[in-house]
């Protein structure tokens, strides 16, 4: 994995941790923010706002059905800043 791609992902899990206002320590690339960390729908529409303007992309909400843990983030992020 390249520095810039690593940095992107750190970026990425800082925005989820600081809107979730949990640790980076309790957030896994693969836990469920719903189930795992109480994420709700105000949360999830948050994130993807704060996705958007840090990373200067757009993101279909229809999207927002993959973006269930950082894994799915990471991938929605990677696919929109290919657009």
């Amino acid at each position: 994995m390249s520095a810039l791609v690593q940095e992107r992902r750190d970026d990425i899990k800082e925005i989820v941790c600081d809107i979730l206002e949990i640790d980076p320590e309790e957030l896994t690339d693969s836990s469920l923010l719903k189930e795992d960390h109480d994420a709700d729908s105000l949360r999830a529409i948050e994130i993807l706002a704060a996705l958007e303007k840090t990373f200067e992309i757009s993101i279909d909400q229809a999207e927002m059905s993959r973006m269930v843990n950082l894994d799915g983030i990471y991938a929605v992020v990677a696919e929109a800043s290919e657009k």
